[in-house]
């Protein structure tokens, strides 16, 4: 028997914790903040959003009501958490680190699944949740789930269930699951 079905109470309130952040994020709605111009549809603006939406590590990358420092990515863990609850990967985690700032005028729900990896192929990969809450357990901050309030930040680790050996190029960050979110080169 797993986890969550000996913890039926602790799994359903983090089940309305989850609903509670999408509700929040659905109805506050979000719009993509960046350094560019809403002058026009042509190809050549379409290109100078994409140049304007990527970052590299280190430098702040703006999303909406959040702006985004990715410090590190590391890949190769095959398992993380205690000898309670632990989480192994398919293939490998890779641990994305980073800082969330709220630089909006109200609170924002940060969850972990608005985030995405990207190989060189472009294919997408998803935050594993359960790995990214054993990963934090202790931390202060949380990068699953957590509300914060303008001005705040969180930092932490989000974890991602990756193919052993991707070689991973890209972070895709959202402020929330409707944003257009931000690129950040990890190379």
């Amino acid at each position: 028997m797993n986890w969550f079905k000996k913890h039926k109470i602790i799994t359903a309130i983090l089940a309305l914790l989850v609903v509670g952040g999408i509700i929040g994020a659905a109805g506050g709605g979000s719009s993509t903040t960046s350094n560019q111009s809403n002058s026009g549809n042509n190809n050549a603006s379409e290109k100078t959003e994409e140049k304007a939406t990527t970052a590299k590590i280190g430098e702040p990358a703006r999303d909406g009501k959040f702006e985004f420092t990715v410090a590190s990515i590391k890949c190769g863990e095959k398992s993380v958490g205690d000898q309670y609850l632990n989480e192994k990967a398919q293939g490998e985690f890779c641990r994305l680190s980073l800082s969330i700032k709220n630089i909006g005028d109200e609170a924002q729900s940060l969850l972990s699944s608005d985030q995405k990896l990207l190989n060189a192929e472009g294919q997408q990969f998803a935050a594993d949740d359960t790995a990214t809450i054993y990963a934090s357990s202790g931390n202060s901050g949380s990068t699953w789930f957590d509300q914060i309030n303008p001005g705040n930040s969180v930092k932490g680790d989000i974890l991602f269930d990756v193919p052993a050996g991707a070689k991973i190029t890209t972070a895709e960050l959202h402020d929330s699951s409707f944003s257009g979110g931000v690129k950040v080169n990890l190379q």
